[in-house]
């Protein structure tokens, strides 16, 4: 009686004549448990259909290696079903946060009382789909935030060289210039030749188109340095090894300095090597200068990957060249590519620009790309091809990876469903892909896989004006 009891407090219970509610009991094991116990666990299968009926649980769910809270459950109440349904592990884990009673229901049992009365089915339908779309939600949620941390982790390394770059570009300069400007003032008090200031000068500036124009070979810096060395030491020049790399770098040529300080040798102020070491600062200064420059065009080149990735300027809906949105994605997950991946681009330049949702069909190249890139553990080949499919463009991301098992390829764009280890991956993002696709773009997503090689193929059609 007890038992009934307990049922009759449940909605979907409550469609049951009292022969099934006799038999459900007859079958049910009562469940006795302390604060703590876990009930069921994350990628566990299926162990039953369970009925709270005094106390209260907690529901969890692995991301990202971390245990993440999704809600509770509190007397009257069901769980379970979903998995027993679906007849695949469980999606979260439940442990009791209190002294628990509760009743088990074998699998079969709980599917034969779902398949002889209507109204119990409809119940339960009811509760997964509102429990479904609520953990849908949630995962969706978490992982948007975890795709957004992705990119963040990845734009943060990349900026930080070119910002860096920049900073002890601007940091070091000021001194520079007040070091060449009091050099300059000394220079001009020894009424300088004028012809002779003019060759100091041109030399500078033939050093400074070699370091803007990178036209010193790297192969042979070296060896120049070590020329350098010698001359600036037999000169007598104190800490002469600090001149050498911008002198170097400006590919200054010894016969030119015998010839700028040759009047300089016997004099006995510093003017006899201060011609050397302006030389050097100047240089020394149009490469700091070059290096932040480098830096702030890579930094523009960035955000405006970021803001073109984003399409946060645009109307939600734009014609848009696939091409763009994939470089902006390769941009932005370059600090993982670049380690220990090749990508080979195979583009048809000529395919038209489509109508699409630009930041929504990002999403599915970072969806593609990412996984391409965690499928071969971050070493391989990771070939992209774009060309004309009949009246759609075809985009293909190949990865170089172990492949997917052939028994489960049918199921890969399943919600929920990942071929990763627990707690790495939602399930979702393949989904997510399909949806976008699809129902967004009126386009296919397939796959072909077999070791050594995973494609995964979008077709997006072209507008009937094009």
């Amino acid at each position: 009686m007890k038992c009934i009891e307990g049922l009759l407090t449940l909605e979907p219970f409550q469609e049951l004549p009292q022969a099934r509610l006799e038999w459900a009991c007859d079958r049910a094991k009562e469940l006795q448990l302390p604060e703590g116990k876990t009930i069921v666990e994350e990628g566990d299968d299926p162990n039953g259909f369970f009925l709270l009926l005094k106390g209260r649980v907690s529901i969890t769910r692995m991301s990202e290696g971390v245990e993440m809270p999704i809600g509770q459950h509190e007397a009257p109440a069901f769980f379970g079903e979903i998995p027993v349904l679906m007849e695949a592990p469980v999606l979260v884990s439940i442990r009791t946060l209190t002294d628990c009673c509760l009743y088990q229901i074998d699998c079969c049992d709980f599917l034969t009382l779902l398949h002889e009365c209507r109204g119990f089915e409809r119940s339960i339908f009811r509760v997964v789909q509102q429990r479904s779309r609520g953990l849908e939600s949630f995962i969706r949620s978490r992982e948007k935030m975890a795709a957004l941390g992705t990119l963040s982790a990845g734009l943060a390394h990349e900026l930080n060289n070119p910002a860096s770059a920049l900073v002890r570009a601007l940091r070091d300069v000021v001194p520079t210039i007040r070091e060449l400007e009091r050099m300059n003032l000394t220079y001009g008090q020894q009424n300088p030749d004028p012809k002779h200031t003019q060759d100091w000068q041109d030399t500078r500036d033939r050093g400074y188109d070699a370091i803007l124009n990178q036209t010193v070979d790297a192969m042979t810096l070296s060896d120049r340095e070590d020329e350098l060395l010698d001359w600036l030491e037999d000169y007598g020049v104190n800490d002469a090894w600090k001149l050498t790399e911008p002198l170097a770098a400006a590919g200054t040529e010894i016969s030119a300095l015998e010839r700028l300080t040759e009047r300089w040798r016997d004099n006995s102020t510093e003017l006899r090597d201060m011609g050397v070491r302006w030389l050097a600062l100047s240089f020394d200064m149009m490469s700091m200068l070059n290096n932040g420059l480098r830096g702030a065009d890579r930094i523009a080149e960035l955000v405006g990957s970021m803001k073109s990735y984003s399409h946060l300027d645009r109307g939600a809906q734009q014609f848009v060249d696939v091409h763009d949105g994939l470089e902006d994605t390769l941009k932005l997950f370059s600090y993982k590519l670049k380690h220990g991946i090749k990508v080979c681009r195979k583009y048809d330049r000529t395919l038209p620009k489509i109508l699409a949702y630009g930041s929504e069909l990002n999403q599915v190249w970072t969806n593609l790309i990412d996984n391409a890139i965690d499928a071969m553990d971050e070493k391989g080949v990771l070939e992209i091809l774009t060309c004309r499919d009949r009246n759609y463009v075809r985009v293909e991301i190949v990865d170089s990876g172990s492949g997917i098992p052939p028994e489960i390829q049918c199921r890969i764009f399943e919600p929920f469903f990942t071929t990763k280890d627990m707690g790495k991956g939602s399930g979702l993002g393949l989904d997510a892909v399909n949806r976008i696709v699809t129902n967004r773009h009126q386009g296919t997503v397939t796959l072909t896989s077999n070791p050594g090689q995973t494609r995964l193929i979008v077709c997006l059609p072209i507008p009937d004006k094009t």
